[in-house]
Parts: structure tokens; C-alpha cells; sequence
């Protein structure tokens, strides 16, 4: 499809796979074009039966589970499709896909379809991708937006699916759009006004088969940018993909960084951050955008967040303290550095959203020492050199889930000194467990940081689900200790 105009859905026959938010939002917005659209899923619980009846009602047909003769659904095109528009979880290899390129269809994800659909003097995309931070600094990019006074939603990856926002009655100054590589690897024709990609760390490897072709979709994000390409001083990798990147003429290269930035960069300097980009004579001036103490929380990386998000703020012509004013307002979602609790002098806190180990990293370099809960499920990652790098912090580790070998193994290579205690478990009930167990290895200012490096599905349902018990954890412990 790559960036052709569609004129008209009349009458397409178009495959939706998956029957998750974004493939009814497409379902729904397709048909209601006069598109021809059959669902594929294959789930067949009572959730996606509901689904489905509810499709139905707008003439949508949906084809679940097993077929007659045996196939899944989600394995067959349907006969007549002439494009496929996919979930982002469905994996580039699913045999749904190699169909379609035999038949010569085209697959291309809710992004995309929200790109096309959207109508005349539609609002800017201001895109943030990374391997992590990209929730906490599109939500903060659009409290900034909202303090300079814009109509702006954060959208993509978090809130409102896309396409329902591009279609909707409600009209916006510019949008704050969250992409992951997965939506980026079927989304060609996207053209953002600039784009940040935040760093880049090895991450669903099993997705996109190999770190060249994750790095690759990330990238896609700068193709088409207008205005700046914003990358992370700190990560060549990313700066890489802005060299590499198609971009309109006159559109910048922009860095952040946590030291003094150069000309044409955002940056820190004694406490304050700054902006040599976005203002008159960058070779000598700069600009006070915020304090350190304006970031909630004021931890290294999510002040590179800030940073991120105000180059992007800034670079659509958002004024100085209105950076300020929207780092200021901004609360970030539950799970991510939050503050549980201190108990005994001990502080708490729950980053279960660390699930990879770049994450985990970024987490640990905030505070010193630590004893630091982890595991659960790799997904293929090594943990050498998380460790290596955050050894020295490090008063004690409590490991649990399926995967805490392989971080075991790592603590004894790289630091054999650090008491390790290993529970054995994998049960939900291990979160108290190790809380208390992590109680008893602290010591008064001591943090306890939940930061798993890993995945959470062995124990708990997802990240929040285990953030939530270790929350209740450690106010159990408050309670005893009262």
C-alpha cells in the first residue's frame, strides 16, 4: 500500500486479524466506509463470542477458533480479501500473513489505516517510539501540550485506539502518538511532523527475528519528519536511525542528553534543563525550560523522558514555560517508580513496569543501595551485563519467578559478593514473600525496588497485576511494623 491515497473503501473486501481494542476500532471504522470486513481471530472464549455479536450487529462477519475444516481462522484469508489490516501482537511470520503475499495482499496495521483515514487539515502527529519510556513521555508531551493551551490527546499505543480519535467528531491541534515496532513494522506510510525515538535495547527479538530488523522498525519512525528528528545523545544506535532516516527538507537533528547539550540539543545544566535548539544563535544562547525538581519523578531517565518531551513540545513551537507548567502537572501512571511506602526507614518501590532489563537498568541507576527484587519471565534476555553495570548499588537481591536462574547466574559472575536470596517460587504468594524477605535484608535508607527485568505472565496476569501485590505487600508489612 506504502503512501497511496485511498479514495474510496466502498466495497473492499478487508481481512481485520485479531479481535483485541484495535481490530474492532478497524472493524467498526471500515465498515462504517461501506468496506466489506471479515474479522479472523483464533480465540473462541465467551469474551470473543460477545465481541463478535456486537460486530455483527454493523454487518461485520467474524470467523473464531476452529473452522469446519479443522483450520484456524486466524490462519486463513478469507477468499476476496484485498488487504489485511492486523493487530500489532500478530507476529510478521503468522501463516495468515504468508497467505497474503502469495495472494499479493497487502497487510498493514490500525496505524496505518488511522494515518489514511484521517480527513482534511488533520491535527499533526508529534511520534515517540523507544525500547522503554515512551507511555511516561507521551503523556507528559501532551500535558505540555495542554499547558501551551492545544486540543491534543495522547493516543497509539495508550488510551483511545487511534483510529477512533482520527475519526471522531472531536477536532485537535496535534496529537501525542505513542508507536511501538510492532505498529511501526505495518504502518509505511506514517509521516510524522517530528519524531524521538528514546534509546534502543534488545526487545522482542522473537517478534522481529533479530536486533537489526527491531532497530529497522524503530527507525521507521523518522521517515517523512518535518520539522525534527529528536534522538538521545546517550544511545548512538538512535542517532544512527536519524542519519539513516528520509526526511523533508530542512528538518533538524535534535539531541537530549543529561549533561551540557551542544547547539541544537536539550540537556542539563546545574539542575536546569535547557534548550540550544529551539532558539536564536544556538552557538552561544539557551533557553530555561524546567528544573529537575519539576519532573515527577526526578529519576535520571525519566528526566531524559522530559527532555524527549519537551525537544518535541518544542520543536512545534510551545513556549518555554509551558514546558515547565505541563512537567509540573504531570503524574505518571501507576507501577512506573512509584513511591509505596517507608517502612523502618526502608523506602519502597514499585517500577513492575521494568520488564526488560534496559528498563531495569534505568530503574537501579536511581537509587543506591538497594535491594532489589527481580525475575519472572526472561523472554530471552541476558542479564551479565545488567548486573555489571548496577553491581555497585546493590545491598541485596530477592529473586522469584520462572526465569530468576539466569539473574542468579549473573549475580555470581559479576558480583559474587551481593547476598543473593532465592525463593523458589512462582506462585502469586511469593510477592509477600519476597517483600519481607527484602525487609529483612535492608538496612534504614535502604530502597527496596521492585524492578523485575522480566516479564510477569508466569505469576501474575501482566506488570499492574504485579505492582498491585507488591503494593499490598509492603502495606501489610507497614501495618505490622505500626
Amino acid at each position: 500500500m506504502g503512501s497511496r491515497q485511498v479514495t474510496s473503501w466502498q466495497d473492499r473486501n478487508i481481512t481485520v486479524a485479531g479481535l483485541g481494542v484495535s481490530g474492532i476500532s478497524a472493524a467498526r471504522a471500515l465498515a462504517g466506509l461501506g468496506a466489506v470486513v471479515t474479522v479472523v481471530d483464533n480465540g473462541d472464549g465467551d469474551a470473543h463470542r460477545a465481541r463478535a455479536a456486537e460486530l455483527a450487529e454493523l454487518g461485520v462477519e467474524v470467523r473464531l477458533g476452529l473452522l469446519d475444516d479443522g483450520a484456524r481462522a486466524g490462519d486463513v484469508l478469507p477468499e476476496g480479501t484485498d488487504l489485511v489490516v492486523t493487530s500489532p501482537g500478530w507476529k510478521p511470520d503468522s501463516p495468515l500473513f504468508a497467505a497474503a503475499a502469495t495472494a499479493g495482499v497487502d497487510v498493514v496495521g490500525d496505524v496505518e489505516i488511522a494515518w489514511l483515514l484521517r480527513g482534511e487539515n488533520a491535527a499533526p502527529w508529534l511520534a515517540i517510539t523507544g525500547t522503554n519510556g515512551k507511555t511516561t513521555t507521551t503523556q507528559m508531551l501532551a500535558s505540555i501540550l495542554r499547558a501551551a493551551g492545544l486540543k491534543t490527546a495522547a493516543v497509539g499505543n495508550i488510551g483511545t485506539p487511534i483510529i477512533d480519535v482520527v475519526t471522531g467528531d472531536e477536532k485537535y491541534d496535534v496529537l501525542a502518538v505513542e508507536l511501538s515496532s510492532y505498529q511501526l513494522h505495518w504502518a509505511p506510510s506514517v509521516r510524522a511532523h517530528s519524531a524521538a525515538v528514546l534509546n534502543l535495547a534488545p526487545d522482542h527479538l522473537d517478534w522481529h527475528g533479530s536486533m537489526e530488523a527491531y532497530a529497522a522498525d524503530k527507525g521507521r519512525i523518522y521517515e517523512g519528519n518535518q520539522v525534527a528528528c529528536v534522538y538521545n545523545v546517550a544511545d548512538r544506535a538512535t542517532e544512527d536511525l536519524v542519519v539513516e532516516a528520509d526526511v523533508e527538507e530542512g528538518c533538524r537533528a535534535i539531541g537530549f542528553t543529561l549533561g551540557a547539550p551542544g547547539p541544537s540539543m536539550l540537556g542539563v545544566v546545574d539542575g536546569i534543563l535547557v534548550d540550544r535548539a529551539f532558539v536564536e544563535n544556538r552557538q552561544k544562547n539557551a533557553q530555561e525550560l524546567a528544573h529537575v525538581e519539576d519532573v515527577n519523578p526526578p529519576a535520571p531517565h525519566n528526566i531524559a523522558n522530559a527532555l524527549a518531551a519537551a525537544a518535541l513540545a518544542r520543536a512545534f513551537g510551545v513556549e518555554p514555560r509551558a514546558v515547565r507548567d505541563g512537567l509540573r502537572d504531570f503524574r505518571p501512571d501507576a507501577h512506573r517508580v512509584a513511591h509505596v511506602d517507608e517502612v523502618a526507614g526502608v523506602t519502597y518501590i514499585d517500577d513492575s513496569k521494568a520488564t526488560n532489563t534496559h528498563a531495569a537498568e534505568a530503574s537501579l541507576a536511581a537509587f543506591e543501595p538497594v535491594v532489589w527484587i527481580a525475575g519472572g519471565l526472561a523472554k530471552g534476555a541476558t542479564f551479565d551485563e545488567l548486573v555489571r553495570k548496577s553491581a555497585k548499588r546493590l545491598r541485596a537481591v530477592v529473586l522469584m519467578g520462572a526465569d530468576r536462574a539466569l539473574i542468579a547466574e549473573a549475580l555470581a559472575r559479576h558480583a559474587p559478593e551481593v547476598p543473593v536470596s532465592d525463593l523458589e517460587r512462582t506462585d502469586t504468594g511469593a510477592m509477600l514473600a519476597a517483600v519481607r524477605e527484602a525487609a529483612r535484608l535492608a538496612e534504614p535508607g535502604d530502597t527496596v525496588l521492585l524492578a523485575p527485568a522480566c516479564a510477569s505472565m508466569d505469576m501474575f496476569a501482566n506488570y499492574n497485576k504485579r505492582g498491585d501485590a507488591f503494593a499490598d505487600a509492603v502495606r501489610e508489612l507497614a501495618a505490622e511494623s505500626a
